[in-house]
Formats: structure tokens, C-alpha cells, sequence
């Protein structure tokens, strides 16, 4: 009886993931948002395009959800999840970085360290969102 109600109280309804994820696109958008404003303020140049809206709500919809997917997959296929996810999305998000390291040029330091601060925000809102609509235990 016990093992009835563990995965009642671990299994969420679609509904309840998909809000779970859009919250996550939400406020990792405005808190990309936050760091784009700060970040020209500082210094990032006019017209560095991955500090535009466009481009960064874009891009976090994308990584939330494939993010959510991965979280999916993880769930479902590993004997140990959370020991997974542990070493795994700070794996992610270290390879996500790669290619913001190319936009130095156009970008500078400032705006290439706002997108890499835009990507750890992400992760932590995004983990934050999925540990309470998908739990791994």
C-alpha cells in the first residue's frame, strides 16, 4: 500500500508538467531579461543580438523544454536518477557554454559573461521547476 501512494505522490498530471515548465520559461525569461538590462547598462554592446528578447525567450523556451525532456528521459530510463541529474545537468550546462565562448568579438566580456550567467539562471530556475513537477524519487 505504502508503494501505491509513493508513486501517487511522485506522479504529476501532464497538466500539472506542462505549468511546471512554463513557470520555468517564464521567469527564466525575466530573469534573462534582468541580466540583458544590467548587463548593456554595464557596458554589453547596442547591439549584441543574444541580449535581445527575441533571441534570449527563444533560446530559454528551447533549453527549458529539451531540458525537460532530458529530465523525462532520466526519470524514466535510470536506475538512480538523482544521482544522475547530479552530475549530469552541471555537465549540461558547462557544454552549453561553448559556444557563447565564440561571441567574444561581437559581444565582449560583458556580454559573453551575461549570456553565461543567463545559462546557470536558466538551469537553476528550470531544475527548480522540474524537481517539483517531475520529482526523481
Amino acid at each position: 500500500m505504502s508503494a501505491v501512494t509513493q508513486t501517487s505522490a511522485t506522479r504529476r498530471g501532464p497538466l500539472v508538467v506542462a505549468g511546471g515548465v512554463l513557470a520555468a520559461i517564464v521567469l527564466s525569461s525575466l530573469a534573462n531579461a534582468l541580466i540583458a538590462v544590467v548587463a548593456r547598462a554595464i557596458g554589453a554592446p547596442d547591439d549584441f543580438q543574444p541580449l535581445d528578447p527575441g533571441s534570449y525567450i527563444f533560446l530559454t523556451t528551447v533549453g527549458v523544454v529539451a531540458g525537460a525532456l532530458g529530465w523525462a528521459a532520466v526519470r524514466k530510463l535510470s536506475g538512480d536518477p538523482e544521482k544522475l541529474i547530479r552530475w549530469l545537468a552541471p555537465v549540461v550546462v558547462a557544454v552549453s557554454f561553448v559556444p557563447d565562448f565564440f561571441l567574444f568579438g561581437p559581444g565582449g566580456a560583458t556580454g559573453v559573461v551575461a549570456l553565461l550567467l543567463m545559462h546557470v539562471a536558466v538551469a537553476a530556475l528550470a531544475v527548480t521547476a522540474y524537481r517539483k513537477v517531475m520529482p526523481l524519487s
